[in-house]
């Protein structure tokens, strides 16, 4: 997701240097959700990691 967030942000730098102001914007928003969406999963894949990690029991 942080790489489709990475494309976007390119597209929108390419865009905006050929002067598409519409379409940088567009790119630009959807690149900062995705890196958004980014965070927030990684974060509760880290608080997710966290909370699982206290609870391993082997039984041999």
């Amino acid at each position: 997701m942080l790489g489709w967030a990475l494309t976007f942000f390119i597209i929108a730098i390419i865009a905006a240097v050929f002067g598409f102001g519409g379409i940088a914007a567009g790119a630009a928003s959807i690149a900062q959700i995705l890196f958004f969406v980014f965070l927030v999963l990684f974060v509760l894949s880290l608080i997710a990691g966290m909370i699982g990690r206290g609870k391993t029991n082997i039984n041999v």
